[in-house]
C-alpha cells in the first residue's frame, strides 16, 4: 500500500435527505423507517492532499444506507460526482479522502459502515450550488442527475433572519466539536443518478462547516 500523504481540506457541507426535520442522525439516532436516501454536498474552500491542491471544488455523493450508522450497524451504497474542472490528481484525492482510505473522521465514519459500504463509482459533473451568505437556504444541482434545494426553517416565532441553528451535536456528520449545524426544509430532493431513482419534498435538510486533516 503506497503511504498516504498528509491532507487538509476545510469548507461547508449539506445535506438533503429522506428523514422527516429533524433529522435523527444529527442526534445520533437511527434513520427514519431504517433507512436514508440522500444528497450529500461538499464545498472545499482550500485544501491540499500532498502535493494536490483542493481549493474550489464541490464534489456530491447520491446514495443509499441502512442501519444504525452511529452503533456501527450500517451497510451503504453510494455514487459520487466531482466538478468537471478537476484534474485527474484531484479526482484521485477526493474518493480517497471521501471514501475513508486516507484517514481522518471520513476514515472514522467508513468504520461505521461494519456492512459494507458500496461504491457505484466515481464521475465529472457540472456541479452548481448555492450556499446563502445568512445561511437562508443552500441547494446543489447536476442537471438531469439531482436537484436538492432548502430553505433554513423559519416559524411564526423566528426572529428576522434567524435561524434554527445547534452547537454540540452528538451525531455531527462533519465530526466531533461545537461545529453549528443550521436545520433546513428540503424544497426539492429529486435524484435520477448512480443507478438511485428518488423523489422527496419537505423533508431534512442541514448545513454544516467541516474541517478536517489527515491522522
Amino acid at each position: 500500500m503506497s503511504e498516504i500523504p498528509s491532507w487538509h481540506i476545510v469548507g461547508e457541507w449539506f445535506d438533503n435527505c429522506s428523514c422527516a426535520v429533524p433529522c435523527p442522525c444529527t442526534f445520533a439516532q437511527p434513520p427514519d423507517n431504517g433507512f436514508c436516501e440522500s444528497v450529500l454536498f461538499w464545498h472545499v474552500h482550500e485544501g491540499r492532499y500532498g502535493d494536490v491542491t483542493l481549493d474550489n471544488l464541490s464534489f456530491v455523493r447520491v446514495g443509499r444506507w441502512e442501519g444504525d450508522l452511529w452503533a456501527r450497524q450500517a451497510i451503504g451504497v453510494g455514487g459520487m460526482y466531482i466538478d468537471d474542472h478537476a484534474d485527474d490528481a484531484q479526482m484521485a484525492a477526493l474518493p480517497a479522502i471521501i471514501g475513508g482510505r486516507a484517514g481522518g473522521f471520513p476514515g472514522w465514519v467508513n468504520e461505521c459502515f461494519a456492512g459494507g459500504r458500496q461504491s457505484r463509482g466515481v464521475e465529472r459533473a457540472k456541479i452548481t450550488y448555492e450556499i446563502a451568505p445568512d445561511l437562508g437556504h443552500w441547494g446543489v444541482e447536476i442537471i438531469g442527475k439531482v436537484k436538492a434545494w432548502a430553505k433554513a426553517i423559519s416559524g411564526p416565532t423566528s426572529p428576522p433572519g434567524k435561524y434554527p441553528q445547534l452547537i454540540n451535536a452528538p451525531g455531527s456528520e462533519t465530526g466531533p466539536g461545537p461545529q453549528l449545524v443550521t436545520w433546513g426544509k428540503a424544497t426539492v430532493l429529486s435524484v435520477d443518478a448512480h443507478g438511485f431513482k428518488f423523489d422527496y419534498t419537505l423533508n431534512s435538510a442541514k448545513h454544516i462547516p467541516f474541517d478536517w486533516q489527515g491522522p
